[in-house]
This record gives C-alpha cells, structure tokens and sequence, in this order.
C-alpha cells in the first residue's frame, strides 16, 4: 500500500454500510483543499479591498505625519540651473510688463475695507486667474477690531497646486497706511510704493514669467508647490502695537494652523505643509541692503547671494556693477516686525528679503514711483525668478 493510501486511512469508515472505492478516498480530501483555498481567496480578497478602500478614501491624514513634513523640509535640496536656463529665466522677467501692467494699478491708496483695496485686490486676483498655469485663488475675508473701529480686511491666497503635500510661501502685503495729510498738499495720499507696491508687482510678474514652467511642474504633481500670499492689514492704523499691526498675517497663521492637510487629516495643517515662507517688503529704492536674518535658513539665503552673483556674471542684470549688491552676508542690523512674525512664532522658517535700512521714503507722502529706482526692482524680480525655479525644480 503506498503512503497515500495509508494517509487516507480513517476516511475508510462508511457510515452507510457499503465499501468506499478508491475514487472516493481520492475525492474527498480535494475538497477539503478546494475549500481551504477558496477561503484563503477570499480573506486576501478581503483584505486588499480594504487596503485599496483607505486608499481612495478622502482620509489620507497617516500618510503625512508631522514628523515626515519636517523631515522633507530639512532635506529638501533645490537644483542649480544651468547657464542657459539662468539666461531664459532672466529673459523671462519682463520689465514693462512688471511695471505698466502689474505695478501701475496697485499705486493707489488702498487702506483695508475701501474700495481702493478693493480695486487692487480684483487687479491680483484676475491677473493671477488668467494664467494658463492654472492657480486656485481665494479670498479669506474677515473682521477685526481696530483703534478706528471694526475693519473687514481681506488676505488673497493663490496656490497652484492645493493637493501637493508641500508648500513654498512668497508674501508681501498689499495695504497702504493711512497717514496724516500734509498741509503744502492736501491732495497726496500715501500710495506706499516700497510698501509695498513693488512686492506685489514683483510676485505678479514672477507668475507671469514663469507660468509655462509652472504649469508644467503642476501637471508632474510632485511634492512641493508654490503659494502666493497677499496679505492685509499690515499697516497699524494708529501706533505699533501687538494688536494694532499685522490684522492679516495674524489670522491667516492661526486659520492655517488649525486647517488639517490634507483634508481629513489628524495630524498635519496647512501651517505645517509650509516649507519657507518668503517675505518681501520695502522694496524698489535705489541701493537696497538686504541681510539675512534668521540662522536656520541660512542655506537659502545663500541660493539668493548665488542667484545675485551669477546673474551678475553672465551680464543678466542692469546697472549693478559688482558681483554683490543686494544680498550681503554676515550684516545684521537687528530684528524687523512685519508679516512673518506670526508664522515665526509657530515654528514656520522665515526667509525675509525687505532693505535695510529701510528707504528714505518709509512711512512718507513721498514713497511713489517717481523715487523707485526700476532696474534694481527688474534685478531683484530676476534674482527671485532663479531662486524660484530652483527651488521648484522647474
């Protein structure tokens, strides 16, 4: 007898009295095999539909933990572009565009709440909406109270790709100070051209240049993308305080910080997605000194030092004799507040690119485009251009 045969052995009893033959010993434990297989298929079948069903779920929070946002941040390495690719980006930054299209609309009085804010903020938004590349805008209106009584002010937030894990902030802020009138000429408001006209202007025209490259870095959907941010209510109305300053920055760092991304998610916000925040300010004067300010995003203001000093050598940027003009090394002239004070204190890296010390027309009826001086915002708009795409990887 082969060890099959005594392997079936006890399956031999017949409870009905008659012989087993051996094509039922046979049969038998085939269909205890089939059995087992069957429900083998369909635990694993079972299993796979709910791996594939958190998948496609809305809730994706355990797949980008804190930890894992920071960790990317800190090892994020940008590219370095290559001589032709810094003379396209250069070429890209158009100056009449920058100045007659994008600036020229923004030099109005624009306290929050008037409708000359209004206006400019309706300026951002459709030049932003009519690029190919495709931005999300919104608009984060709220109210809050000031020394003049209740004010609605108004943040614009442009994204490019809000499902994208990561974000690189470029900011600026687009109000204008209410100041007091001057008796010789009662008719001057304050249109706050470093202040920041010019900001505003300059990150429109970087979408602008780059709006091919960004959309086809949004269709490749990788891990970083780009936001803009325009703030409101940067100005105090009256006296620098902690409460009569920075209206938009404030709320929109504690809208981020309490918004879950993506949505759905437990454990990561906005505030957390944001990789660097870059804040331009006071900005368009003649002879700008632009320091680093905070340690820990050294590195990148290094990108810009490199940006500034390359440009230079390949004769890309206009009236700017040396190789470092703008951006210098080791000079620190104390703490500025402004925007990115609320997103400091939430652990957010800050890169900030505002002059100082600050033009000689801060704060004064005399901060207008007749004391711009054009080549250094056209310089500087390039200078941004190849931090930008390096950044990105475009």
């Amino acid at each position: 007898m082969s060890r099959s045969s005594r392997r079936y052995k006890p399956l031999q009893v017949n409870h009905g009295g008659g012989p087993i033959s051996g094509c039922d010993r046979i049969r038998m434990p085939r269909a205890r095999v089939l059995i087992f297989c069957l429900i083998a298929v369909l635990m694993l079948a079972v299993i796979l539909g709910i791996c594939l069903s958190y998948e496609t779920s809305g809730d994706h929070s355990n797949r980008l933990p804190a930890v894992d946002l920071a960790k990317d941040r800190l090892s994020h390495k940008p590219v370095k572009t290559s001589p032709s690719q810094l003379r396209r980006l250069a070429a890209q930054v158009d100056g009449t565009r920058l100045w007659e299209t994008h600036l020229r609309p923004i030099l109005i009085e624009r306290l929050p709440g008037t409708q000359g804010s209004l206006a400019v903020r309706k300026h951002i938004a459709s030049t932003l909406s009519s690029l190919s590349a495709g931005w999300t805008v919104d608009l984060h209106p709220f109210q809050a109270p000031t020394p003049r009584g209740p004010v609605t002010f108004t943040n614009l937030v442009a994204t490019l790709d809000p499902s994208a894990p990561r974000r690189l902030l470029l900011c600026c802020h687009y109000d204008s100070k209410a100041l007091p009138p001057d008796a010789r000429a009662p008719e001057k408001v304050f249109l706050g051209a470093t202040d920041s006209a010019v900001p505003c202007a300059m990150m429109l025209e970087l979408a602008s240049a780059l709006d091919g490259l960004l959309g086809a870095l949004k269709q490749q959907r990788p891990a970083v993308t780009l936001q803009l941010v325009f703030f409101d209510g940067e100005e105090s109305f009256e006296e620098w305080t902690a409460a009569d300053s920075l209206y938009g920055s404030r709320h929109l760092s504690e809208w981020m910080a309490r918004t879950p991304h993506p949505p759905g998610s437990t454990h990561t916000t906005l505030l957390q997605a944001v990789d660097l925040l870059v804040l331009l300010d006071l900005l368009g004067a003649p002879d700008p000194l632009i320091a680093n300010h905070f340690d820990n995003t050294a590195r990148w203001f290094d990108r810009l030092i490199a940006a500034e000093r390359r440009l230079h050598r390949q004769g890309l940027l206009t009236s700017h004799p040396a190789e470092q003009m703008y951006f210098k090394k080791d000079v620190y002239l104390g703490p500025v507040q402004d925007d990115h004070i609320p997103f400091l204190h939430k652990g957010v890296p800050i890169l900030h690119v505002i002059a100082t010390p600050f033009p000689a027309v801060w704060h004064t009826l005399d901060d207008t485009e007749d004391n711009l001086h054009r080549p250094t915002v056209e310089n500087l708009t390039r200078v941004l251009a190849v931090f930008v795409a390096e950044y990105l990887g475009l």
